[in-house]
C-alpha cells in the first residue's frame, strides 16, 4: 500500500498489485454473477472502474467454478483486464442461513435446491479457480442485533477459519506459481458492534498476517451511530501499510465517515439497486425519479454530473422509460448511479490530497446526514 496523502486518519494512495494497482479510496461495484447488474464490462471500463467484486457462492453454483476456470477465469469470462475481488461466501452465511459447524457451512442452492459444502480450504480453492486478483477468507457474518454469545462465537470461529484459510492459501502458492497465477488474500474481522470484540478480531487477523484486511459484519442491521465506534476499534488494530476494506457499505454518509477513519476500499449494491427502483444519486441527495413532478423535467439527473447519461438524457425521458418498464431506463440510471458514486469517492481522494477533507466531509454530511451518535467522527 502506497500512501500518497493523509489528513488525520483519512488516506489517499494506491494499492499495489501484480496487475498494476488501483487508486484508493476505491469503490468496487458488485458483479455478483460475473456482471454488474444492467452493465457490461465495456460500460465499466468507460466509467473508470478499477475493481469489480464477484460472488463466490453464486459463481460456484452457476456456471460452476470449473467452467469459469476453463473459460479463462473471471478476467477471460467477463473480458475484463482490470482487478477482480471475490468474496468468500461468508455473506451467504448471513443471508441464506446455512447449516454451520466447525468444519464449514452446508448451503442449499438458491437455483435448484441441491446441497453444497464450503469450508475455509474449499473457499480458497474455489476462488483460485475463479482466478480473482484478491480473494477473501471464509467468515461467519451474524445479522444484527444478535445476542452477545452469538456474535462472540461467530468472531472466534471466523478467527479459526482464517488460520485454516491462510495456511491453505500459502500451501497452494507453488501450484499457483506454476500456472502463472498471482493472488492476494485478505482476512475478515468480525465482532458485531462490540468494540472490544472488534479490536480482538482485527488483532487476530493482523497476527495471522494477510495481504490486506477487511471489516465484515457491519451494515447488517445496525445504525450508523453503532457502526462507527466498532469500525474505529477494528481499524486501530490493523497495519497502516496494508489496505483496509469495509465490506458491504456504500451510502455516501457512511463512505465519508469510514474514509475519515482510515478505510481504503468499499463495495455495495446500493447504486445499482437504487437505480432499478428509480432512485437517483445526486449532489443534492437522493431523488425519486418516479415522482410525477419529473414527467416534464428537461434537465439532467444531476446538473453537475459529467457522466454520459447526464450529458444526453432528460429526467423526463428517463422517468418515462422506468414507468413503462423499458430496460434501457434501468440501464441508463444504473450507469449514472455508478458513475456518481465513483465520482464521489474520487472527490474524497482529491480532497485528502488537497488538505480539505474535513470541509468535504462536512459538506457531504450536510446533504447525506449529519454526524450521528457519540462515536468517533472523521477528522
Amino acid at each position: 500500500m502506497e500512501i500518497g496523502a493523509t489528513e488525520g486518519s483519512a488516506r489517499a494512495g494506491r494499492a499495489v498489485t501484480p496487475r498494476g494497482g488501483f487508486a484508493t479510496p476505491c469503490f468496487m461495484p458488485v458483479g455478483t454473477r460475473g456482471a454488474v447488474r444492467e452493465l457490461s464490462s465495456a460500460d465499466l471500463e468507460g466509467l473508470g472502474v478499477e475493481v469489480v467484486l464477484g460472488n463466490t457462492y453464486h459463481l460456484m453454483l452457476r456456471p460452476g467454478a470449473d467452467v469459469v476456470r476453463d473459460l479463462g477465469g473471471l478476467h477471460g469470462f467477463m473480458d475484463w483486464d482490470r482487478h477482480v475481488l471475490t468474496d468468500s461466501g461468508g455473506y451467504q452465511v448471513f443471508s441464506l442461513d446455512p447449516k454451520v459447524d466447525e468444519d464449514g457451512a452446508t448451503f442449499r442452492s438458491t437455483y435448484d435446491g441441491s446441497t453444497h459444502r464450503l469450508t475455509p480450504e474449499g473457499a480458497v480453492e474455489v476462488q483460485e479457480q475463479l482466478g480473482a486478483d484478491i480473494v477473501m477468507t471464509l467468515d461467519i457474518c451474524p445479522g444484527l442485533p444478535a445476542p452477545e454469545e452469538t456474535v462472540r462465537a461467530a468472531a472466534e470461529r471466523t478467527g479459526r477459519w482464517a488460520d485454516r484459510g491462510r495456511a491453505h492459501f500459502l500451501a497452494r502458492a507453488p501450484e499457483r506459481a506454476e500456472r502463472g497465477m498471482e493472488q492476494a488474500q485478505f482476512g475478515i474481522g468480525q465482532g458485531g458492534i462490540d468494540e472490544q470484540m472488534r479490536a480482538a478480531s482485527a488483532r487476530r487477523m493482523a497476527d495471522i498476517g494477510f495481504d490486506g484486511y477487511a471489516i465484515g459484519g457491519l451494515s447488517v442491521g445496525e445504525t450508523r451511530a453503532q457502526m462507527l465506534p466498532a469500525l474505529h476499534a477494528a481499524l486501530g488494530e490493523l497495519p497502516l501499510d496494508q489496505p483496509r476494506y469495509l465490506m458491504g457499505v456504500g451510502d455516501p454518509a457512511s463512505l465519508v465517515e469510514a474514509v475519515g477513519l482510515g478505510v481504503d476500499m468499499f463495495d455495495c449494491v446500493l447504486p445499482t439497486r437504487h437505480a432499478r427502483h428509480g432512485t437517483i444519486l445526486t449532489g443534492a441527495g437522493r431523488v425519486n425519479l418516479r415522482n410525477a413532478r419529473h414527467a416534464r423535467d428537461q434537465g439532467p439527473l444531476d446538473p453537475h454530473c459529467p457522466c454520459p447519461v447526464c450529458q444526453r438524457y432528460s429526467r423526463g425521458y428517463l422517468r418515462h422509460l422506468l414507468a413503462v418498464g423499458e430496460h434501457t431506463g434501468a440501464r441508463l440510471v444504473t450507469l449514472h448511479n455508478v458513475a456518481w458514486t465513483l465520482g464521489f469517492v474520487a472527490d474524497m481522494r482529491s480532497a485528502i490530497e488537497a488538505g480539505r477533507f474535513a470541509a468535504f466531509r462536512a459538506e457531504a454530511l450536510d446533504v447525506w446526514g449529519a454526524p450521528v451518535g457519540s462515536g468517533p467522527a472523521a477528522p
